[in-house]
């Protein structure tokens, strides 16, 4: 609480200061140092629509919005985030409520090393071990409030680190302590400089303490996660690994058992000019690794670690909200493949513009497990074999698009996905057909001038198993750089009662002036997930009117 008062009083008196002084002379040679930020709300009034199932919102009015401020001086930085929560909009937890600071920072670099103080974000490696982030979209914000100390120089990077994570208003029970190391062999080793090969070392050990309260079992107080990795590279060429352990850790998660934690990944790619490939593929088992053993809660609160997930993210509407995919923490094996080529401009199949495909495919099983049935002895809940693939089938996606443009006002963009879903599994929703889903989607772009574009997008997904087909499509109309037009329809055709039959339509209209920009919309928002990066959250059903704001200063 000192901290945060010291740090919003400088930032105040700064920006005092600066007026003051501006009143009372020239301030062309003095530095007073700068700041900036970013300024965001989201509101939304709700309308009663019983068809799509929409929640009633006794308040009519919901509202999301925080403001950013960040000061730098020379080496010197400090900041602080104000949020506003009157209530949270729907999909995001009941527990963003009210108003406060709950993210403020003061830090300063000195030769080699940097110095944290407050809250602050840190990834190690992929974040097998440890990632904290802030992805508003989605409601997840787990900064670490303490200390950290970074060292960097010729090639090696060093960070330790020590504090508890945000719990929306509050911070976690669990106390999360971390180190990592990063080498760059080229640069920490003169005579491998100019050598074309590129070497990467690096590890991690993290680990958090909680007391244990447990009535009935024996809960370990420290749980340690240990992380190493490594990453080659010659020219287009690279392959890369890392692999993660965690000591037993009995949580909400894994039904207090107290099997320890795996995960491997490994991938290799390739690059050269018109052609492009990546190959990846990880298994892992028990890997959920929380700063509160007992939160076992649907939202991504007070995870310590991130493993991405190995799967397309998708932009149109009826492939990212309808069928998403999110890594299984506690189970699973993924691959995979994804590749990109072109023809050359001015030959026969690339034509004069050229041609760009792009080609994926990912899949997900669960990893071969058997049940122990030992919880009132050993409690290590089942046995696994890491490298043995399962026989539940969770996701595959192939996919396919072709981007053409065939003058310089026209392109034309053509998508195609094959889709495999247990949405049992991954939606929690029992009794239903796993799902085989195709999906054409068809994307035009036509330049009227340097400041008028349309945008026109046709979708269809076909399936027989849960609501059935969806088709949607979408226009819009840019006049640059201020004015952008939209309309959008989703409708369930294929749904076997005949009264969800339901069109979504939206309109919007949304105004850019330099780094502001303003968004209205009205219409009917359809109960689906809304991902990032592997990560999701539901999003249900709505009626009304939106608006967003956002600035950058």
């Amino acid at each position: 609480m000192r901290l945060k008062r010291i740090v919003i009083a400088g930032l105040l008196a700064t920006a005092i200061g600066t007026q003051v002084h501006a009143q009372n002379g020239d301030l062309s040679n003095t530095d007073l140092g700068e700041i900036h930020g970013n300024f965001d709300l989201g509101a939304q009034y709700y309308r009663d629509d019983s068809l799509i199932g929409a929640p009633s919102v006794p308040e009519q009015v919901l509202f999301n919005g925080f403001l950013n401020l960040n000061y730098t001086k020379g080496k010197f930085r400090a900041g602080l985030r104000y949020e506003s929560y009157q209530n949270a909009l729907l999909g995001y937890s009941s527990e963003y409520k009210g108003n406060g600071i709950p993210y403020r920072y003061a830090g300063y670099t000195l030769g080699h090393f940097d110095f944290t103080a407050g809250n602050f974000y840190e990834q190690f490696g992929n974040g097998f071990a440890l990632r904290s982030y802030f992805e508003p979209t989605l409601g997840v914000d787990n900064s670490i409030d303490g200390f950290r100390v970074k060292y960097n120089n010729k090639g090696i990077a060093i960070k330790a680190l020590i504090g508890t994570q945000r719990n929306y208003f509050e911070q976690s029970e669990g106390i999360v302590r971390a180190a990592d190391f990063q080498i760059q062999l080229n640069e920490l080793v003169k005579s491998m400089s100019a050598n074309p090969t590129k070497f990467q070392f690096g590890g991690s050990v993290v680990s958090k303490y909680q007391q244990d309260n447990s009535p009935d079992l024996i809960l370990p107080e420290n749980v340690m996660m240990l992380d190493g990795r490594f990453k080659v590279s010659r020219k287009g060429i690279y392959m890369y690994s890392e692999y993660g352990f965690k000591y037993n850790d009995p949580s909400a998660d894994n039904h207090y058992i107290y099997r320890n934690g795996q995960s491997l990944e490994a991938g290799v790619g390739y690059a050269t000019r018109g052609f492009g490939i990546n190959v990846t593929g990880h298994t892992l088992v028990n890997m959920a690794y929380r700063s509160d053993r007992n939160n076992g809660s649907q939202f991504v609160e007070e995870y310590i670690n991130y493993v991405p997930s190995l799967s397309k993210p998708h932009s149109y509407l009826l492939m990212s909200t309808l069928y998403p995919y999110a890594t299984q923490l506690q189970n699973e094996m993924a691959f995979q493949v994804d590749m990109v080529f072109k023809l050359k401009r001015g030959s026969k199949l690339g034509g004069k513009y050229g041609t760009t495909f792009f080609v994926n495919l990912s899949m997900a099983n669960d990893v071969d497990t058997t049940n122990l049935n030992d919880l009132n002895t050993s409690r290590l809940g089942y046995s696994a074999d890491l490298f043995s693939l399962g026989s539940m089938r969770l996701w595959q996606d192939f996919n396919m698009t072709i981007v053409r443009k065939f003058s310089k006002a026209f392109q034309l963009k053509l998508t195609y996905q094959n889709l495999f879903y247990n949405i049992d599994q991954l939606q929690g929703k029992p009794g239903y057909r796993d799902i085989f889903a195709n999906v054409i989607i068809a994307e035009g772009k036509y330049k009227f001038s340097r400041t008028k574009t349309i945008r026109v997008e046709g979708q269809v997904l076909l399936t027989e198993q849960h609501d059935g087909g969806w088709a949607a499509a979408v226009a819009e109309y840019t006049v640059s750089p201020h004015w952008t037009f939209s309309i959008l329809d989703q409708y369930n055709y294929g749904n076997e009662v005949s009264e969800k039959r339901i069109h979504y339509f939206t309109t919007a209209v949304g105004y850019t002036q330099k780094a502001n920009r303003i968004m209205l919309s009205y219409g009917r928002q359809r109960e689906g997930l809304f991902c990032v990066g592997g990560i999701c959250r539901v999003v249900p059903a709505s009626n009304g009117i939106k608006l967003t704001l956002s600035s950058t200063f």
